[in-house]
């Protein structure tokens, strides 16, 4: 099929996609696929979900976009306020964007705004982690710390962006410490950073909640988070957690940092407050800096055209509460429970699974060529390549990755499956990556 498209990559064709209906979706040739990553952890709730279509059809019938510098909308109005009530700590405003990249560029570009107008001018500086993605624009690229994709842009990004080490207990985890000691070891590196740099310089730290999908699901160590907390406030560093993957209920909470008692100072959501119906991310702030803005000039200096779109956030609220209704988040912990007994029944001795980690129905799946030295396979076997090509062909949709261990050596597959999936069908999905996984291991190409 010719295309005018320039896709994701250029040397063969891609499928064209017909319809959706629960967690599968079929191609315009007949072929079905099992949803087994919600694309890029996006499809929540799965396909063709009549509460939200309806949702949409009846905001688009009343209005389906007016421009936020001339008027708010109901729909944003609830939403913000469906959102802050349940965010945790002081999160009180919400800006509204299109997705994960532009809710990380608003994060810094808001925070900084309120640093200024707080007499702050001086704290320039962020911190952010290696092995990290924060999304593709340059100022996410220069704070996220993903090998490959940063490549071609090195010379463009930003040059007050620094970068400790991840929180990864199994590649870094020493085997004469807990995971509590490593927690404490990894955060404290945020403290020596922030000493190097200035602590009158540092502006904020920014870290995915759980990593997605450059270390392939890594929830934090025992009380890393808390020990973060304590250290940004010792020394006025604003705390920003990318929940933009593993948020809006991904985890078995709406917030994943919930799980990890503390209270943020910003936090960016998209992929599943939307759940790919249409595309909207946020990002949320607590009340000192909302109020520096407010009680300060009054005006946000910076926008975009589709801020706070008045059909998005119709539509991201009737995601929301079906999720709610529903009970479905009571479903993800359920489903992770059996999901990760499932995993680890098929995998938990297999020769090249090194690791199965995750939180609710956010897993990953780390390959090694040896378990006992955690030994990655070589680059040039492209293992997490070739498993989502042979996935697809075997009809699941998965998320490999590589570069897990040390940005460039690694492979890891990441699994995402909408909310609502059954025991049945991931028992399939399962199946599917065995089948694929031993297709690709017995392969020497």
């Amino acid at each position: 099929m010719t295309t005018h498209i320039l896709h994701r990559q250029t040397k063969s064709p891609m499928p064209v996609v017909a319809s959706g209906e629960g967690v599968y979706l079929t191609d315009t040739e007949g072929k079905r696929y099992l949803e087994g990553s919600g694309g890029a952890a996006v499809s929540c709730l799965g396909y063709g979900n009549k509460r939200v279509i309806n949702a949409i059809k009846e905001q688009v019938d009343k209005i389906a976009y007016a421009h936020t510098g001339f008027f708010t909308s109901e729909p944003a109005e609830t939403l913000a306020d469906w959102l802050c009530e349940r965010a945790p700590g002081d999160i009180g405003q919400v800006a509204f964007v299109s997705g994960g990249s532009e809710a990380i560029e608003a994060a810094l570009k808001i925070s900084r705004q309120a640093l200024i107008e707080r007499g702050e001018e001086q704290r320039t500086h962020i911190i952010a982690r290696r092995q990290s993605f924060h999304g593709a624009t340059l100022g996410a690229m220069s704070v996220g710390y993903h090998v490959e994709r940063r490549k071609p842009y090195l010379n463009m990004l930003s040059q007050n962006t620094s970068h400790i080490s991840p929180a990864y207990a199994y590649r870094h985890q020493r085997s004469d410490e807990s995971a509590e000691d490593y927690g404490l070891r990894a955060a404290r590196e945020l403290e020596d950073e922030i000493l190097k740099i200035g602590p009158e310089k540092v502006a904020a730290f920014f870290a995915e909640t759980v990593v997605g999908a450059t270390l392939g699901v890594v929830p934090p160590p025992p009380g890393y988070l808390r020990e973060i907390r304590r250290i940004c406030d010792k020394y006025g560093v604003l705390l920003i957690l990318d929940e933009v993957m593993s948020g809006m209920g991904r985890t078995g909470t709406l917030f994943a940092c919930e799980q990890d008692g503390i209270e943020p100072d910003m936090i960016t959501i998209a992929k599943g407050l939307g759940a790919g119906y249409l595309p909207i991310g946020a990002t949320l702030m607590s009340s000192k800096i909302a109020d520096a803005i407010s009680q300060g000039s009054g005006a946000m200096k910076h926008s975009h055209t589709y801020m706070g779109h008045a059909t998005a956030c119709a539509s991201a609220l009737a995601v929301h509460t079906v999720i709610e209704e529903d009970n479905l988040l009571a479903q993800v912990r359920e489903r992770s429970a059996f999901a990760m007994a499932l995993l680890k029944e098929r995998f938990g001795q297999h020769a090249h699974v090194g690791d199965i980690r995750g939180r609710g129905l956010f897993i990953g799946l780390e390959f090694v060529e040896d378990r006992e030295t955690k030994e990655p396979f070589a680059p040039e076997r492209n293992v997490a390549g070739r498993l989502k090509d042979t996935a697809f062909e075997n009809g699941l949709i998965c998320y490999p990755a590589s570069g897990t261990a040390d940005g460039v050596r690694g492979d890891h597959v990441l699994l995402a499956p909408p909310f609502i999936i059954s025991e049945t069908e991931l028992e399939e999905l399962v199946d599917k990556l065995e089948k694929s996984l031993t297709q690709v291991l017995e392969s020497n190409s």
